[in-house]
């Protein structure tokens, strides 16, 4: 489900620009939903302006917008996330999130001049819905704008109140254009099967154990791995340490780029005979 990432500062129209584009996608036969900000603040109980006083609260919200961001996120329909979305790093998380899922999303920035957005929060029928003026330039100062340079960001669509959204673009950047290509840290490990993990550390703790055996027997020279093709050659210089932190690196590395169980054995002796020389 392409995502609509929505970013303002308080009062600048976040919520109509939302609403507007559920129209429009619901027009072309999409599914679309919203995800609201507000919505989860009264849904857990809190106050909307000692609730953005509060550090420890805002991060508890974020981190439900983004799992149900998670949740919902499908190639096929739409997700609106309305809210503030202020931090820089936040707006990073999401896009890695569509990312790892495949999906596309753009930005949406409700740019407003700062005494309009106070004039049209003040003119906001619900008490409760109005921000103090000492969390409305709190806000104003925290926030992070959108740079369209920054690939999280992008492609980025800046709207102000007095002109029309270019929802036509907006469209074919979601549904014509490729999402960006995973790449290693969003990512799921692949596993080649449910017991790899067991495996790469028992093979690779046998072999260590081993060489370092032969290092305590006072062994210099090759050391013949049993089940492998190739042997190592012990040096007087080759410590444990060192045996040790190659082993957690060659696991490291083998989560990410997984090889087949039984080629386990053979590729972490030529990790060990390749590092050694080193």
């Amino acid at each position: 489900m392409p995502l609509i990432i929505i970013t303002g500062v308080p009062s600048s129209g976040k919520t109509t620009r939302a609403l507007q584009l559920k129209q429009f996608f619901e027009e072309q036969g999409k599914e679309v939903h919203i995800i609201s900000e507000y919505a989860q603040i009264c849904k857990a109980g809190f106050e909307k302006n000692p609730f953005y006083m509060d550090s420890n609260k805002e991060k508890h919200i974020r981190g439900l917008l983004k799992s149900e961001m998670l949740r919902l996120i499908t190639p096929s329909n739409v997700v609106i996330l309305d809210a503030l979305n202020y931090i820089k790093g936040y707006r990073y998380e999401l896009f890695c999130g569509t990312k790892a899922n495949k999906n596309t999303q753009c930005t949406v920035h409700t740019e407003i001049n700062r005494e309009q957005a106070w004039k049209f929060n003040e003119s906001r029928e619900n008490e409760e819905e109005k921000y103090c003026r000492e969390t409305f330039d709190a806000l104003i100062m925290r926030y992070e704008d959108p740079d369209g340079k920054n690939r999280w960001d992008s492609p980025l669509f800046t709207i102000y109140p007095e002109t029309d959204l270019d929802i036509s673009q907006i469209y074919s950047n979601l549904f014509e254009k490729g999402p960006p290509k995973p790449n290693q840290s969003t990512q799921n490990l692949p596993l080649s099967s449910t017991n790899f993990l067991y495996d790469l550390d028992r093979i690779t703790k046998s072999i260590t154990d081993r060489l370092v055996e032969a290092k305590h027997n006072g062994v210099i020279g090759e050391v013949q791995i049993f089940g492998c093709s190739e042997v190592i050659d012990l040096s007087p210089e080759v410590n444990v340490k060192q045996l040790m932190m190659l082993r957690r690196q060659y696991i490291t590395y083998s989560k990410i780029h997984t090889p087949d169980v039984d080629k386990i054995a053979d590729l972490f002796v030529q990790y060990l005979r390749t590092s050694l020389k080193k």
